[in-house]
C-alpha cells in the first residue's frame, strides 16, 4: 500500500495562532497572496523518483513509461498537509509530468499554489544546446499556463544545472519573459554549484545581457564556505534544527530561506533503481524522517510561494551578479 503511513495526524493541533488566515494581496504571477504573513520560501520539484539524477546512469528516459509513477497519492497527501497549515508553496512542475497527470497541476492551481517551470524532460542545462533549452522552457511553460490557467513565471533547472558554464540559460530565461529563476546553488558540488554567487537574492545577469531575479536555497557560511542546508539530501541528511538555525539566521538578516524538496522524499517506500553505492544513498538517506521534519518546520516557520515573496521586496535594490566567469567556473 502506498504511503500509507506518511503524514498521520497531520491536522491534529498543527494550526496555531502562528498560522494567521490569508491576507489577500497580488504576485509576481498575478495570483492572490500574503505577502505579510510570508518569513521563508518553500518549494517542491516535482518529478518522479526514476527522475532523479543519481539514477540516470542505470534508468535510460525510455524506461521511465515502465516503471510505476507513484506521485498522486503522495502530491495529494502533500497538498493536504499544506491546507492544514495554510501555508502556500511553488511546485516546479516537469513537464513530463504534467503532460501523464495533468490534475495534479489542476489541483495545485486550485489551492492556491504558485505553479512554476522544471523543464520538460529532466535533461540537465548542461546537456541541452541554447536551442533546445529554448524549446524545453517554451512547451513546458506553454504546458503548464494551460492546465493551472495563470502565468507561469519562475524556472528552475533540473539538478542546478545552471552554473558558470551554463550562464547563456540565464539570457534565454530573460529572452522569453521568465521573472524570476531558482537553479542556482552557491555551493561545491561535484554535478553543480557557483560556489562564488551570492547567497541571497540577486539579480542573475547573462554573459548576453539578460537580467532576471536570481534565488538561491538556503546556505549556511561556516569557515569561510557556504554550506547547503535548503533541502533535498541535505535536509534529511542534517539535524532539522539546524535547518531551523539557518532560517532563523537569514530571518535576522532580512532575507527570507528558500527550502526545496521533492514530493519522491515523502515516499520511503518507493522501488529499489539500478544505482551505484553512493548515488543509492545520496537518493535513499533519511527519507524515513523528510515527513516528520517537513511537518516540524511547517509549524514553526511562515512559509509562502516564490512570486508571493518577490513581490515583497524592492528589486531597485536587490544587488547584481554577472554570470559566465569561466575562471571561476575551473576552479
Amino acid at each position: 500500500m502506498l504511503c500509507t503511513h506518511l503524514f498521520n495526524g497531520v491536522t491534529e493541533g498543527m494550526v496555531g495562532a502562528e498560522h494567521p488566515p490569508y491576507a489577500r494581496g497580488t504576485d509576481m504571477a498575478g495570483q492572490t497572496a500574503a505577502p505579510q504573513t510570508v518569513a521563508h520560501m518553500l518549494t517542491f520539484d516535482v518529478e518522479e523518483y526514476f527522475h532523479v539524477e543519481a539514477a540516470a546512469a542505470g534508468v535510460a528516459p525510455e524506461q521511465w513509461e515502465s516503471l510505476p509513477r507513484r506521485l498522486p497519492p503522495v502530491v495529494f497527501r502533500l497538498l493536504d498537509l499544506l491546507a492544514a497549515h495554510r501555508t502556500l508553496v511553488t511546485f516546479f512542475v516537469l513537464g513530463w509530468v504534467a503532460r501523464r497527470d495533468p490534475n495534479l497541476v489542476r489541483r495545485m492551481a486550485a489551492a492556491g499554489h504558485e505553479i512554476a517551470s522544471h523543464g520538460m524532460g529532466h535533461r540537465m542545462v548542461t546537456r541541452l544546446t541554447p536551442d533546445e533549452f529554448r524549446r524545453d522552457i517554451r512547451e513546458s511553460r506553454r504546458l503548464l499556463e494551460d492546465l493551472a490557467g495563470r502565468p507561469v513565471v519562475g524556472y528552475r533547472a533540473p539538478t542546478f544545472s545552471i552554473t558558470h558554464r551554463t550562464a547563456w540559460a540565464l539570457d534565454i530565461l530573460a529572452e522569453e519573459g521568465f521573472q524570476y529563476d531558482s537553479s542556482v546553488f552557491p555551493i561545491h558540488h561535484d554535478r553543480y554549484g557557483v560556489p562564488d554567487a551570492p547567497r541571497s537574492v540577486h539579480r542573475a545577469l547573462g554573459p548576453g545581457g539578460g537580467s532576471l531575479l536570481e534565488v538561491p536555497p538556503l546556505t549556511a557560511r561556516l569557515a569561510g564556505v557556504n554550506w547547503p542546508v535548503g533541502g533535498g539530501g541535505y535536509l534529511r541528511l542534517l539535524p532539522v534544527r539546524a535547518v531551523a538555525a539557518a532560517l532563523r539566521a537569514a530571518e535576522r538578516t532580512g532575507q527570507g530561506g528558500l527550502l526545496y524538496l521533492h514530493p519522491w522524499e515523502l515516499d520511503p517506500d518507493q522501488p529499489l533503481l539500478p544505482m551505484g553505492r553512493l548515488a543509492r544513498w545520496r537518493h535513499r538517506v533519511g527519507l524515513h524522517r523528510t515527513a516528520a521534519k517537513l511537518i516540524w518546520l511547517l509549524a514553526r516557520f511562515r512559509f509562502g510561494p516564490m512570486s508571493q515573496w518577490l513581490s515583497g521586496i524592492q528589486t531597485s535594490a536587490v544587488p547584481a551578479f554577472s554570470y559566465g566567469n569561466t575562471t571561476a567556473a575551473s576552479r
